[in-house]
């Protein structure tokens, strides 16, 4: 089985190298858009320093359909925050493609070419990471201490791999929408675990839960279910990261220290939901390793539509539009609706599968095969609200008292799509108040 598993990591190695033209076109369009940048700074007499991040940086860059670049520009701490974006704006004045992109501080999106874009981040230039006035000033040090520690050519393949694995597996990416591992975090799990295989054994144990490395158990609540991972050891011990960590910093299932911030969890964006189904990958594949499991899957309408009618259930795919920003607003926003959607089916349908598809642009589409239920109960006012009881009584002729309270049994004879259609005449509002502008049956 071993054996099988390093000819298949082999494997995967080879086909997550970026073809050479590709990075010939990476590294030459980044050394011209770096020499434009610094001379422009040196025109305007700002007191800032350019700094390439990201998996460029510490080169564990792997193909993909697209690629961006962080490109960081370090001013100095004389800078208000409000000032640096606009320093950058000015900065790129000259520069063709360039747009504006929303954020705990505005950066700046540009395009090189269809699979080619740099994005622009402004930061201060910081000494110690107490310094810090956004988490993005973090990024100089998150690049210096990976470089550090993952020298040899045996650990960037195995983040890589780590890479290839989650990014196949949609849970590559710390946006919303993903809720998953960043690139920086993978590299942390990388280097503390050792590599690729013993992380995915380590998290695929029962709970998630490392047998050798913790043994320790918390009694608050859930808290006892996270695993916490210290590498720099900051805490004498998990129970007083738990203690000292912001609650808003605990939410995930994983509590990832960050080596250069103590006060922050490098996985705090990582859902129980998305970890869970990560487990589970990791589980398949150590038990039945295929090539596979580092490829994109693809959905399939046309196959789940047609074994949807095979089982006599009803399939409805629906595009959502949104008039926020690409990206992660423009996903979190989309997604958000999706569960709301998924939320209101439920109440007349029994979903058997569902799917969400963000094109990273403005508009995603959602796929529900369902099961119409037989009837559902309808609760209705306290016997005691005589005025209401009447009105409840003329609407609902099937009803019963229990507990105080009237109830009605109604049948379903509606399918999924005149649900859909109706469910939007009804909730306009609604619809608007989620950042929805335009939602259709295909």
């Amino acid at each position: 089985m071993t054996k099988k598993i390093n000819s298949i990591l082999a494997e995967v190695l080879e086909k997550v190298e970026l073809p050479k033209e590709e990075l010939k076109v990476i590294d030459d369009s980044l050394k011209d858009f770096l020499e434009k940048v610094k001379k422009r700074i040196k025109v305007l007499k700002i007191n800032a320093e350019v700094f390439v991040g990201g998996s460029v940086a510490k080169n564990t860059m792997i193909k993909k359909d697209y690629y961006d670049v962080d490109v960081f520009l370090r001013f100095d701490k004389k800078y208000k925050d409000d000032e640096i974006s606009k320093l950058t704006k000015n900065i790129l004045k000259n520069v063709k493609g360039v747009s504006l992109v929303h954020g705990s501080r505005d950066y700046f999106q540009v395009k090189i070419n269809s699979y080619f874009f740099i994005e622009v981040i402004p930061v201060i230039k910081i000494a110690k990471s107490s310094e810090a006035r956004n988490i993005t000033d973090l990024s100089y040090s998150h690049v210096r201490y990976i470089n550090k520690k993952m020298k040899s050519k045996k650990n960037l393949q195995e983040i890589k791999i780590a890479k290839a694995f989650c990014h196949a597996n949609n849970c590559y990416g710390a946006e919303s929408y993903i809720s998953g591992f960043s690139g920086y975090a993978l590299e942390l799990l990388i280097y503390h675990y050792g590599s690729f295989l013993k992380f995915i054994r380590a998290v695929s144990t029962p709970k998630g839960v490392p047998r050798n490395l913790f043994k320790k158990r918390f009694t608050r609540g859930k808290i006892n279910k996270k695993i916490v991972i210290d590498i720099e050891k900051h805490y004498r011990n998990k129970s007083v990261v738990l203690m000292d960590l912001n609650s808003s910093k605990l939410q995930s299932p994983v509590v990832l220290i960050d080596p250069t911030h103590k006060q922050r969890n490098a996985l705090a964006a990582l859902s129980e939901e998305t970890f869970e189904n990560f487990k589970k990958d990791c589980s398949k594949f150590l038990k039945t390793p295929s090539i596979k499991a580092f490829e994109i899957k693809k959905t399939d309408l046309e196959k789940i539509k047609k074994h949807a009618e095979r089982k006599n259930f009803e399939f409805i795919l629906i595009e959502a539009k949104t008039n926020k920003q690409e990206g992660d607003v423009a996903g979190s926003k989309l997604l958000k609706f999706y569960k709301h959607l998924n939320y209101e089916i439920e109440k007349f349908f029994e979903i058997k599968k569902k799917g969400f598809n963000y094109n990273k642009k403005k508009s995603a589409r959602y796929f529900f095969v369902v099961k119409k239920k037989k009837e559902i109960l309808i609760e209705g006012p306290s016997v005691n609200d005589k005025k209401n009881i009447l009105a409840f009584k003329k609407k609902h002729r099937n009803y019963f008292i229990k507990k105080n309270r009237i109830y009605a049994k109604e049948k379903i004879r509606f399918d999924i799509k005149n649900f859909i259609e109706d469910w939007k005449k009804k909730n306009k509002r609604k619809i608007r108040e989620m950042y929805i502008l335009d939602l259709k049956i295909l």
